[in-house]
């Protein structure tokens, strides 16, 4: 059994993993605030500390695996980049740390790399050897799997693509859920709760302000989908994320954008895919990674 942990700027996800012949299985999976602002980085690390030490009176562990917001360095575990989201989270080292109080193999990846991993061997992607894996949230997120591998770039910042110019401003500004929320919030005169999900339900019931923000935020998403496909054409492309998980009312959206951005080959020859393991993904893609690790096995 393993412990595969998910760790966000707003929660930590843990859960014990069971492989089970082809497939896996989580088992007694938590949550629990990251409390980033408060806690810092050294407050999560003693977090990550605790619930592990937690695990291990339960469970005779063979390994932890660690998904986590930030840049990563895969080979030593080192977080080289993290923003404002967790403060000081650069230069932690979870994995040296697990390794040391533990005496378990521990791998740490950058959560979209582990989306796409756990994705590309149990989920949208099982089967396929090339993908692009989009996920939408409070950012946007991008991780690309070449010839069965993760492609990590020069300095690992590879699939950062949140950070690409889309209509002269940042792919993620305007594309992220959070934009969209914050479009509709200017736009309606109500001071209800409002979430990417609401929002979403709203336009279902013919809401004309929601309508018309996820079809902006559909368009920008293809344009950046067919920015992306030009330079790289991958052989499929994942999206994901908590509003992803409406396929049938965004995919008939995205789509018609696509046709609209796309190279008409290109577009043909890219399929679009919706993410299967929701918010798991992470922790099932860390798993993999450390999997390989320890056991050399490929998919």
């Amino acid at each position: 059994m393993y412990l595969a942990i998910d760790i966000g700027g707003t929660s930590i996800k843990y859960g014990i993993i069971e492989e089970m012949e082809s497939d896996i299985k989580i088992i007694n999976n938590f949550e629990t605030p990251t409390n980033a602002k408060i806690l810092k980085a050294p407050g999560i690390e003693n977090k990550i500390i605790e619930l592990a030490k937690e695990m291990t009176k339960k469970y005779e562990l063979e390994g932890v695996a660690i998904s986590t917001a930030g840049m990563v360095n895969p080979d030593s575990g080192e977080i080289i980049y993290a923003n404002e989201n967790i403060p000081d989270y650069t230069g932690i080292n979870l994995k040296k740390v697990i390794t040391n109080q533990f005496n378990l193999p521990c791998e740490v990846e950058n959560d979209v790399n582990a989306a796409a991993l756990g994705e590309y061997a149990y989920g949208a992607g099982k089967g396929h050897h090339g993908l692009l894996c989009i996920t939408v949230g409070t950012g946007i997120g991008g991780a690309l799997i070449i010839d069965d591998e993760i492609y990590r770039g020069h300095s690992f910042s590879a699939g950062e693509i949140g950070y690409m110019i889309v209509e002269g401003k940042e792919f993620q500004k305007i594309a992220s859920t959070t934009a969209l929320v914050s479009r509709v919030r200017e736009r309606d005169n109500t001071n209800s709760e409002l979430n990417g999900n609401i929002i979403l339900e709203r336009a279902k019931n013919n809401d004309s302000i929601c309508i018309e923000e996820i079809s902006k935020t559909c368009d920008i998403i293809a344009q950046g989908i067919s920015n992306c496909s030009c330079m790289l054409n991958p052989e499929m492309v994942i999206l994901g994320g908590g509003i992803m998980a409406q396929e049938d009312y965004l995919r008939p959206i995205i789509e018609f954008y696509l046709k609209k951005y796309m190279n008409e080959d290109i577009f043909k020859n890219t399929k679009l895919c919706f993410a299967k393991l929701g918010n798991f993904a992470g922790m099932i893609g860390a798993y993999y990674k450390l999997k390989q690790k320890i056991f050399g096995i490929e998919f």
